[in-house]
């Protein structure tokens, strides 16, 4: 599709700003927006910190330079330059904070013009607005300065919404796009525990957002999908939702889409899982060994990763569905371990004490095994060339020659150092109030204690995956890619990254279809085939949780091979949501907005 504007502006409070998932979209989509909009421009806030290390700065051109001269004057300092992305992106971050002397004005205008009530809002709303309207600004003396040209501005989340409603009051002709990637008041009620979707047709949504305290956002919200020229949303089951809350109708979907080029090709991943897969191993022998062993070569690593949001993120019924796979498993006294990872990072003190000491004690074997490497090589080549195979004692003869008395001593040695009584904990490290932690008081609840006969086994690791975070060391990519099978059983899920993500590493996953990328493969694809999906609209707890553990069931069951075929599968479904086939909503979208 051939793209009508001149000039894009595209605004998020996430550029050169990472905070959740849409800084993702924006920047793995940046290249080939900009291949579409020659005179391409995002614009994000600017914090020294950050741009220092995302913004490479330059001058900006002529067409921009009067203009922040201009803002300079109010207090809006403009940086510009290249976002350090694929694409290479041409990136204007304002700084806003000598314009939040005039917060008030700008608030009392949003409750004359649209009735926003943000008297009792926090910085945490004051910002992004100020912010918000410091773009309005610039985007309009952009318009007044280039009268003749088509502009459209692209405007993300509530977060930046005040622009749009800037613009349209000070009736410029730049035209609006407004994207809510999820309602806050639809995320809020899902993540209070409530039915939002069978509560939709019912509910009176100003009434529910003053009742849940997000009146300032959602009202902004409201104003904006309302005013903008184009009101988009990423996905089939948000533009149900804001249908019902904020009053209008998405007039297209624009979809979370992937850059496949960033991914690793199915060999590449191949050697990934192969090789993140022994790193992990290697954790899960020193969080276990120390009190209890079992054949690693028979186990399987699940993963659920993502927010703290513990209804939301479907984290419940994925301990009750758990519970039912491991109550079968012991039953059947089955050869298999399921090692489950809960990658939710939340507030820590430290890494566990024993933990570390565990660690210490595994590299101490390790290094003793090296440092007797050569010798012991040796020996078995000195045997195998001289030994005599009739000899009756031959296993003898090689065991004492090779497992010296030193050899064995030392040995027995390291074992009681590193020998631990009790069970393994569920946590990696110290938190606070873990006595009222929603996760450690469902897993003690469904038994899921980590005792020598379970047979799936838990390991809640509450901090960022990084290279250096002391345990696993591993990036988040990686250490999906060492793992078997990925878990987002989401209640509250407007598109769902997580599982694209894994199928592009060669991961297979699970997702719903409460979640936009799970009704997206239920329209385009085969599921249940690399990516599956669990029905969770409109049905009973008791039943989603019984289908939920019949497929983690048939999945630890798989074969070896019957695994590979399911991860080939994976690889396949996540090129149909490349941005390659997904860039021509956004061109739509900035299209209808210049024939308003």
């Amino acid at each position: 599709m051939k793209a009508e504007a001149e000039y894009l502006f595209e605004a998020s409070w996430e550029v050169c700003n990472k905070v959740g998932g849409i800084y993702t979209v924006i920047k793995s989509k940046a290249k080939l927006m900009k291949e579409n909009y020659p005179n391409y421009f995002l614009v994000g806030p600017y914090f020294q910190d950050k741009a220092m290390l995302e913004l490479k700065e330059e001058d900006p051109p002529e067409i921009l330079k009067e203009i922040f001269n201009e803002l300079g004057n109010e207090g809006i300092h403009c940086h510009y330059g290249t976002w350090q992305i694929k694409g290479d992106p041409k990136t204007i971050l304002i700084d806003f904070q000598g314009h939040l002397v005039h917060q008030d004005f700008i608030k009392g205008e949003l409750w004359r013009l649209h009735k926003v009530d943000s008297l009792k809002s926090d910085s945490w709303f004051t910002n992004p607005v100020v912010w918000a309207w410091c773009v309005g600004k610039l985007i309009e003396k952009f318009g007044q300065k280039n009268g003749g040209k088509k502009i459209v501005g692209h405007f993300h989340e509530w977060l930046s919404g005040a622009a749009i409603l800037y613009l349209k009051n000070a009736k410029s002709h730049v035209k609006t796009v407004f994207t809510t990637h999820a309602t806050m008041l639809g995320r809020a009620i899902a993540g209070a525990g409530r039915d939002l979707y069978n509560e939709l047709k019912n509910m009176n949504p100003e009434k529910e957002a003053y009742a849940s305290g997000v009146q300032d956002k959602f009202l902004l919200e409201r104003a904006c999908a309302k005013t903008a020229d184009v009101f988009t949303t990423v996905s089939e089951i948000t533009s149900m939702e804001a249908e019902k809350i904020l009053g209008r109708k998405a007039d297209i979907l624009v979809l979370n889409g992937l850059d496949s080029e960033l991914f690793p090709t199915f060999e590449e991943a191949s050697l990934l899982h192969q090789k993140n897969r022994e790193k992990i191993r290697e954790f899960i022998r020193y969080y276990f060994y120390p009190h209890y062993s079992f054949d690693i070569e028979q186990s399987l690593t699940f993963f659920i990763v993502g927010r703290y949001e513990f209804k939301n993120k479907g984290i419940d019924i994925f301990i009750k569905a758990l519970q039912k796979l491991n109550e079968r498993l012991k039953n059947e006294n089955s050869n298999k371990t399921i090692i489950v990872f809960f990658w939710i990072p939340r507030d820590v003190f430290k890494v566990s004490q024993p933990l570390i000491d565990h660690k210490i004690t595994y590299r101490e074997i390790l290094d003793f095994v090296r440092e007797n490497e050569s010798r012991i090589s040796s020996q078995i080549a000195d045997r195998i060339m001289c030994y005599n195979p009739e000899s009756p004692n031959i296993i003898k003869e090689f065991s004492s020659t090779i497992f010296t008395k030193d050899f064995l001593k030392e040995a027995k040695r390291l074992r009681i150092k590193f020998k631990c009584p009790g069970v393994p904990g569920l946590l990696t490290h110290d938190i606070s109030d873990k006595e009222h932690d929603p996760i450690l008081q469902s897993l003690y609840q469904a038994g899921l204690d980590n005792q020598e006969d379970d047979k799936v086994k838990v390991i809640y690791y509450p901090v960022y995956l990084t290279p250096a975070d002391g345990l696993l060391n591993l990036s988040y990519y990686d250490a999906l890619s060492g793992c078997h099978f990925g878990v987002f059983p989401s209640y509250y899920e407007p598109w769902g990254y997580t599982p694209l993500e894994s199928a592009a590493l060669g991961v297979p996953s699970l997702t719903t279809d409460l979640a936009g990328f799970g009704r997206f493969l239920m329209k385009n694809a085969v599921v249940q085939q690399g990516i599956f999906v669990l029905r969770r609209m409109g049905k009973p707890e008791d039943e989603v949780v019984d289908e939920f553990f019949k497929i983690l069931y048939q999945y630890m069951q798989l074969n070896r091979n019957q695994r590979v075929q399911q991860k080939i599968a994976a690889k396949q479904l996540s090129t149909l949501a490349d941005w390659n086939n997904f860039i021509d909503y956004y061109i739509e979208a900035h299209n209808m907005a210049l024939k308003k």
